[in-house]
């Protein structure tokens, strides 16, 4: 019997409040933790390191560079995770969140969630979209494999970094408890949730909702911004404090009451490299209505309802229509969840190791 394969993982970029490439992370490494053939040892920021997350299936080992610090934990995937992983002798490397080391030391396998910051620069807020593009050209010429999460990212990848062999391998959803409801509000209401980076579009959602007459207007309630939110002078401007309610970041289990209350999830976005909160949202029984575009349309299939992201009569529209008449909706939603776990993506990255360190001997 051969010995077991050591898997390094980089993760000097968590912090905990950097949303779906940590929710990636999260949920991948807590279900690889049953092939009883790899051993995992994470290469984290020195917060990471203090405090070892359990979610992760094996010990984590520092960094001198701090998870909050952007500049320096990318440089550090850059120049120091592959000499870490050497030096701790690891079979394979994998990086999961978009960057990897410039220099290949080792086998290494980088999955790549997006192109945002080639295919939509004007997005990228800060000047940092060149930044990010001479990052990932870097990494995609040093890794051996490259894993990314939809057809969509994977022809984008195809196209502008020029890798011809790309491993898809889709996102999961954890399984809900049917037992565990919480109350409703008296008032509906609509969820929506995700950083204030352009591509979200959260503007022309607040703005949909003065297009829905005031006895039919449910609450808004968006979460994920970190911070002042920028969104508060447009909710004060279009007089809908009453009915927008801007909640920040919140913990999983709060998310967890808002997608199991809610009377539908909006996602307005213009770009995404998966759009994991469609299946979270579906899982619950909770219909979603979300943009007309290739991604959803990937991830959502017809159990969602769409609209076009750049008119606000449309989402209001759709919202509308969601609210008052569900429909199928929550059943089709829940049967389309189940087609995404977990374990099938924990099991295809496992593929994607031992491929790898095949034929790296």
């Amino acid at each position: 019997m051969s010995a077991p394969l050591r898997v390094a993982v980089d993760l000097v970029f968590f912090t905990g409040k950097k949303g779906g490439t940590e929710s990636y992370a999260k949920h991948l490494f807590a279900h690889l933790a049953g092939h009883d053939d790899l051993r995992f040892v994470g290469i984290g920021n020195r917060e990471l390191a203090a405090h070892p997350p359990a979610w992760f299936p094996g010990e984590v080992v520092p960094l001198p560079v701090s998870g909050e610090n952007r500049a320096a934990w990318a440089v550090a995937e850059m120049l120091a995770v592959g000499p870490r992983a050497r030096g701790i002798r690891a079979d394979v490397l994998h990086c999961p969140s978009n960057f990897g080391p410039a220099v290949r030391l080792l086998p290494t396998v980088v999955t790549v969630h997006d192109l945002l910051a080639a295919r939509h620069p004007e997005w990228v807020p800060g000047g940092r979209a060149k930044g990010v593009q001479t990052l990932q050209k870097a990494t995609a010429r040093a890794a051996n494999r490259i894993i990314t999460i939809s057809e969509v990212s994977a022809n984008d990848i195809r196209e502008l970094l020029g890798r011809t062999e790309v491993d898809v391998i889709p996102l999961g959803v954890a399984p809900v408890d049917p037992l565990e409801h919480h109350e409703r509000p008296a008032r509906p209401f609509v969820l929506a949730s995700g950083n204030r980076m352009p591509h979200k579009n959260f503007a022309r959602l607040v703005e949909a909702w003065t297009l829905i007459p005031r006895a039919e207007r449910p609450k808004l309630v968006i979460t994920g911004s970190h911070g002042d939110d920028p969104l508060v002078p447009l909710v004060e401007q279009l007089g809908l404090r009453d009915d927008v309610e801007l909640l920040g970041w919140v913990t999983d289990a709060e998310l967890e009451r808002l997608y199991d209350t809610a009377s539908a999830y909006a996602f307005p976005t213009l770009f995404e490299g998966f759009g994991l909160p469609v299946l979270e949202a579906m899982a619950r029984g909770c219909p979603v209505a979300g943009s007309d575009i290739p991604i959803l349309r990937e991830v959502g299939g017809d159990a969602m309802r769409y609209f076009d992201p750049h008119d606000p009569a449309s989402i209001a529209r759709t919202v509308r229509e969601v609210v008052t008449d569900p429909g199928t909706l929550a059943d089709s939603g829940r049967k389309r969840a189940t087609l995404f776990t977990w374990q099938r993506t924990a099991d295809a990255t496992a593929d994607v190791y031992r491929r790898l360190a095949e034929s790296g001997r």
